[in-house]
């Protein structure tokens, strides 16, 4: 391998690298994020409060349940539960992309998990479809623009959600479901394998309906990605 062969390995690799990378993933932040800030907002939640939730819970789905729970004065320990399990994903997610980080340490690994994202979990998957290890820089590279963009979001949704007293208006409360969809088409068409992904997608529909008629919709949820996933994994086994 020449010097110059070396230069553009480690430039890919860098810490401006990862941030770079991150670029297509920012406007989809901008739009989702700010949706939270004002969903947060007319919740009754301070400006400040909205920063210190955007940063310590740092999750879409989670500020925008948690919005919902606060406005319907939830106790605090349904809410911590109920962010708890929808943002079980994040193991699965986290033990995934581990592998690529053998090479560092347990404190390096958890700096990197902590910050790890549907979207940042993506574009690594992408970036190690070629590779046996990704760079910590690079990673961080990603990972901290991802954080620092939702943050300017949120506060950016804080402080116009003065003005927005009915987010539903303007669409804001299909902002999370429309970027699940979103991912959920990207991934269909990056993994060809339609056949499966339909029968998964479809007995995760029925078994939402099924287990909703006997108890909350939530539940069912729970349920039908334990029972969707193990098919999908039973479907592929088989194959």
């Amino acid at each position: 391998m020449n010097i110059s062969e070396n230069t553009i390995l480690r430039e890919e690799s860098s810490f401006l690298a990862g941030v770079r990378d991150c670029l297509p993933t920012v406007l989809g932040y901008l739009s989702i994020g700010f949706a939270a800030g004002v969903v947060e907002k007319t919740a009754g939640l301070s400006i400040v409060e909205i920063g210190l939730i955007s940063l310590l819970l740092y999750a879409g789905s989670g500020q925008f349940i948690a919005a919902a729970m606060i406005g319907a004065n939830s106790p605090a320990l349904a809410i911590i539960f109920t962010i708890f399990f929808i943002n079980l994903r994040h193991l699965l997610m986290s033990a995934a992309i581990s592998p690529y980080f053998r090479h560092l340490t347990p404190f390096k690994n958890v700096l990197i998990g902590s910050l790890l994202t549907d979207e940042t979990f993506g574009v690594a998957m992408n970036e190690a479809a070629s590779k046996k290890m990704l760079s910590e820089k690079w990673m961080h590279g990603l990972n901290i623009t991802a954080y620092l963009n939702w943050f300017l979001a949120n506060l950016a949704g804080a402080f116009f959600g003065e003005w927005i007293s009915d987010p539903e208006k303007f669409g804001l409360d299909f902002a999370l479901p429309g970027m699940f969809i979103g991912l959920l088409v990207l991934q269909m068409f990056s993994r060809r394998k339609w056949m499966k992904d339909v029968l998964v997608a479809l007995s995760a529909v029925a078994i939402v309906v099924g287990v909703s008629l006997v108890t909350s919709g939530s539940v069912g949820v729970i349920v039908a990605t334990i029972i969707a996933s193990t098919i999908g994994m039973a479907v592929e086994k088989w194959k």
